[in-house]
């Protein structure tokens, strides 16, 4: 039987608190990317040669990923146990705070050692916060969503990503044009950091309007609700948290290889202006935003395993033909190689929410499903741009696409392996 929303959370409202939050959180987290590779290693890593301290600040970079896991399975307990609702809301307030501390944060010259600690806890804080964001806004979205259009409200928070991203990349090229490189790396880096505090306002009163979804409230009157759903998410549901985890892996590391470290790459190594880059990287996020509502209605019509299946042979054979297509030496190649993995990334991106949650039952949902995407962070994310980075300087851009290739193959094993449990917990 086909759930429609209630009265009390309409269509307009369910999407728009399940985007806007997820566009605030990823537009916090993508400032942290941008300045981490443009910004950071001059300010608080000072003392190690360039391609140290690149490493270095990216490995702050890395740091959110490990700290997800456990916003995860904080959010998720209350998530699960208390509602999606007041979770959402926390988290956002946990995830803000974070990223306007980064921006009052004094450099290594003032503070010393102090600076790059308290950046890296800073980091953590945001890491933490988006762990519990992302599963709440897709179960806002999913729970309220009619059995046949679960993947198409599921992608509205998907879409945060490349909003987010645009955003973040629009400030940063706005500010990289209307000041002087000294003025941008001594204040006006901080400004999209302080800004987003008045993002996270908007996000607050969206999300206090909305109400709790129905099926919590269906968990809540059966007595359903697990007392420790972590516990039961590893004990009770361990293939699902296996196979989902490593069905998200390629998701993750597609999408930093062709943000943080092309941004990286090819404003050092391909000595594109950072500019331009920019530029580029933004056309892409079009590619991005493009591909999602195509694979939601593609998940609908054949099923969300059939289009994961199919998006990650595309990138399976994309990381191929990764090294030649990015070291043309061509802006418009370039411009066409980011958009070409952006909108592969849309296809795989766009309905993994919706997979993920459908293979975990109400009652640990919104903790397996967040375990499973940010599990998958650490072994997609965290440390991709790093190691991209190493592959490329030591052996060769054509690695760093093997490596891609690589991880794709894992994926698509996996998603063979969940078909069943896809299956399971769709209505």
């Amino acid at each position: 039987m086909n759930q429609q929303p209630s009265a009390a959370n309409p269509v307009s409202r369910i999407l728009t608190a399940s985007l806007i939050g997820t566009t605030i959180e990823f537009f916090d987290f993508y400032i942290y990317a941008t300045a981490a590779v443009l910004v950071f290693p001059k300010l608080f890593f000072p003392a190690a040669d360039p391609t140290s301290a690149t490493l270095e600040s990216l490995a702050t970079f890395a740091l959110a990923f490990f700290a997800r896991p456990l916003g995860a399975a904080i959010f998720g307990h209350f998530g699960d146990r208390k509602g999606r609702k007041a979770t959402l809301v926390a988290a956002l307030l946990t995830m803000g705070p974070s990223t306007v501390a980064i921006g009052l944060l004094p450099g290594y010259a003032s503070i010393g050692i102090a600076a790059p600690i308290l950046l890296a806890l800073f980091r953590f804080g945001q890491g933490l916060g988006l762990g519990g964001e992302w599963g709440g806004a897709v179960l806002l979205a999913t729970e309220n969503a009619p059995a046949h259009k679960k993947a198409w409200y599921g992608m509205f928070p998907q879409l945060g990503a490349p909003i987010g991203f645009l955003l973040s990349s629009g400030t940063f090229f706005i500010l990289s044009k209307t000041m002087s490189e000294d003025n941008f790396i001594t204040y006006g880096w901080r400004i999209p950091f302080i800004a987003s505090a008045l993002l996270v306002w908007v996000g607050l009163f969206v999300r206090l309007k909305i109400s709790e979804t129905p099926e919590f409230m269906k968990m809540v009157s059966k007595e359903e609700r697990s007392k420790v759903p972590f516990a039961d998410v590893f004990v009770k549901h361990t293939a699902a948290i296996t196979l989902g985890t490593l069905a998200t892996v390629t998701t993750f590391l597609l999408f930093y290889l062709m943000t943080v470290f092309t941004l990286s790459w090819g404003t050092t190594a391909l000595h594109y202006t950072k500019s331009s880059f920019l530029i580029i990287q933004m056309i892409s996020m079009l590619a991005f935003g493009l591909g999602i509502p195509l694979s939601a209605i593609w998940a609908d019509k054949y099923g969300r395993n059939s289009m994961l299946i199919v998006a990650t042979v595309c990138i399976v054979l994309f990381g191929l033909v990764f090294a030649p297509l990015f070291t043309t030496g061509s802006l418009g190649i370039t411009a066409i190689f980011l958009s070409i993995g952006m909108f592969l990334m849309g296809l795989t991106y766009g309905p993994i929410g919706t997979a993920l949650a459908g293979i975990f039952p109400p009652a640990v949902r919104y903790t397996g499903a967040s375990l499973a995407f940010t599990l998958a962070g650490i072994l997609g994310a965290s440390l991709t741009p790093y190691m991209a980075t190493m592959l490329a300087h030591n052996y060769g851009l054509a690695y760093v696409g093997y490596y891609l290739t690589a991880a794709s193959i894992v994926t698509l094993l996996a998603l063979v392996g969940a078909k069943k449990l896809m299956k399971q917990q769709v209505e």
